[in-house]
């Protein structure tokens, strides 16, 4: 079974700093692309960032590019998401993805997601 546990999401200052973790079971993570959306109050998913297996190649959204840094540890079997100079548009729902999907879903393995607050 597939599983997808996220956490380190918070209440932070605008332009402060997170680092949000996805720890992943039930499948060879080393295989498997995985990618970052998020969901915003009231709003659909939104892409964020995604990575590849093994050599690390990263993708971007706009909104988020130069900001945050998506990271993996195929020791460990974890994803991460550094979050810095957070805008309080980035207040969402942090959600981890198993494989790389561009798009605002369908996700057919998806965490219960991390809650990312940016307010003063």
């Amino acid at each position: 079974e597939v599983r997808l546990v996220e956490s380190g999401g918070d209440l932070v200052q605008p332009g402060g700093s997170l680092r949000l973790s996805c720890a992943a079971s039930g499948f060879t993570f080393s295989n498997a692309g995985m990618t970052w959306v998020r969901q915003a109050p009231g709003k659909g998913f939104e892409w964020v960032s995604s990575i590849s297996t093994k050599d690390d190649v990263t993708w971007y959204a706009d909104s988020v590019r130069g900001r945050f840094t998506i990271s993996r540890d195929n020791a460990k079997n974890t994803v991460y998401l550094q979050l810095n100079r957070l805008h309080t548009e980035d207040t969402a729902m942090y959600y981890c993805v198993k494989d790389i999907i561009f798009t605002s879903g369908p996700y057919p393995y998806r965490g219960q997601g991390t809650p990312v607050t940016v307010s003063s």
